[in-house]
């Protein structure tokens, strides 16, 4: 198909429009992060970011939510893993209704069930714990993980899985050594975006946890935000640097994630 020089340029200020719509926020909050505190001052300050870092405890907070991030990201890969192969490539009885009641957990909202949740882990002992923040989004993430790591291997090409059988390989040789170095843009793609809803969650860090040496950097942040309201660059500054984490996370792996959504996006 024959694409005009005019659709050409049509195509090219529509992205350009949507790339600045998308881009003026943030522009904004790091113009705002460098500028003085004093109105009618101008020049740049980057020194905001080192005052922002200290009086904020931001090497705190992002340390408790790297902790979080990490644990929750290893243990929702894995068992997401472990649970998409299952339901990709094997069949038994009620394995339709289960994956189904496991989708409920993509649907119900955290906003629903973080009262009884505290309840529960107050119950338990686990309140002010990474437990009470760990295994609570472990919980959510495996719903959305086992549907897109099934989906994954559900699109794998059975041939070369029938040709592992043919070789000798049993279940765990066929997914650890076959499926799975296959599927790396998929698992990096939920790697990186339940890295970045851990990174993101306020509520139930806000509900489960009470010792400040356990807040994580959203939640830091707002805490920062009571001590520094009238700092309008102090406030970008601590957002930026809560932000940047998840934001050098993409540029490492974005290439793998891009494919990871288009393939998912195909063979959906």
């Amino acid at each position: 198909m024959t694409v005009s020089r005019w659709e050409r340029a049509g195509t090219y200020l529509v992205l350009l429009l949507f790339a600045g719509y998308a881009l003026y926020p943030v522009l904004w909050i790091l113009f705002t992060a460098l500028r003085s505190d004093t109105a009618g001052q101008g020049g740049w300050h980057p020194e905001n970011f080192l005052t922002a870092w200290t009086q904020g405890r931001f090497g705190d907070y992002l340390g408790t939510s790297l902790i979080v991030a990490v644990a929750v990201v290893a243990l929702s890969t894995l068992l997401s893993v472990l649970a998409g192969y299952a339901f990709g490539t094997m069949r038994f009885r009620g394995s339709g209704a289960l994956f189904y009641l496991l989708l409920l957990g993509v649907t119900i909202p955290s906003q629903a069930v973080v009262v009884p949740l505290y309840f529960d882990l107050r119950d338990v002992g686990l309140l002010d714990t990474y437990a009470a923040l760990v295994l609570p989004q472990v919980a959510q993430s495996v719903a959305f993980g086992v549907f897109w790591m099934r989906a994954y291997f559900r699109s794998s090409s059975a041939s070369v899985v029938e040709a592992a059988r043919l070789d000798g390989a049993g279940h765990w040789q066929i997914l650890w050594r076959v499926l799975l170095p296959m599927g790396r843009p998929a698992v990096l793609t939920l790697v990186v975006l339940v890295f970045m809803w851990t990174w993101n969650e306020f509520l139930l860090a806000l509900v489960m946890v009470t010792d400040e040496g356990l807040r994580t950097a959203p939640l830091g942040l707002r805490f920062f935000q009571g001590r520094a309201t009238t700092s309008v660059p102090l406030l970008a500054a601590g957002s930026v640097l809560v932000a940047l984490p998840v934001v050098v996370l993409y540029l490492f792996l974005q290439r793998h994630f891009i494919r990871g959504m288009l393939d998912g996006a195909v063979k959906g």
